[in-house]
């Protein structure tokens, strides 16, 4: 019996297993993600400012948990004002409009808020099943901390503090 078409075969499955797995143990850098603004602009990790720290936090507006977050968040927003904040959602650019409107987010510079639409990248990338998911980066934009769990807003602004 010849076994090379099946060893071929194998030897194939492997490398295509390879390319299109999700990353689940993911870098210690910030991804190459591109989102869409509300504008329709795209914005990409190219765009962010150097020697900023980059707080990356993938979100459902609809979520409870991410609501409570964010309510949370934008009360304490000046202790963020030093890091480059990236909100990432799923959900389609329409529904990025009342979400701005309701923390103001326009109001800061430092914070972007855009869809990966249906792409799914940065959720893949992290292997998030639940949100709100959040990833702290140092102003080199290497991973000092993450989270698939609710953090602590406290939490999160003390730990963005330490990297100084």
């Amino acid at each position: 019996m010849n076994h090379k078409p099946f060893l071929f075969f194998a030897a194939f499955s492997f490398v295509l297993a390879g390319m299109f797995k999700p990353v689940c143990g993911y870098s210690q850098s910030i991804p190459p993600f591109q989102i869409t603004l509300s504008n329709n602009k795209a914005f990409n990790a190219k765009d962010l400012p150097k020697e900023k720290p980059v707080i990356i936090i993938y979100f459902d507006p609809g979520c409870e948990h991410c609501q409570k977050l964010m309510s949370e968040l934008f009360k304490k927003i000046d202790q963020f004002k030093e890091a480059q904040m990236v909100m990432v959602t799923f959900k389609p650019v329409e529904e990025l409009p009342p979400f701005e409107k309701l923390h103001n987010t326009k109001k800061y510079p430092n914070i972007k808020v855009g869809t990966e639409g249906l792409g799914f990248y940065l959720r893949d990338y992290y292997g998030l099943m639940k949100m709100p998911f959040v990833a702290l980066y140092d102003k080199k934009g290497n991973l000092s901390w993450s989270t698939k769990e609710q953090p602590s807003v406290d939490d999160l602004a003390q730990r963005l503090h330490n990297l100084k």
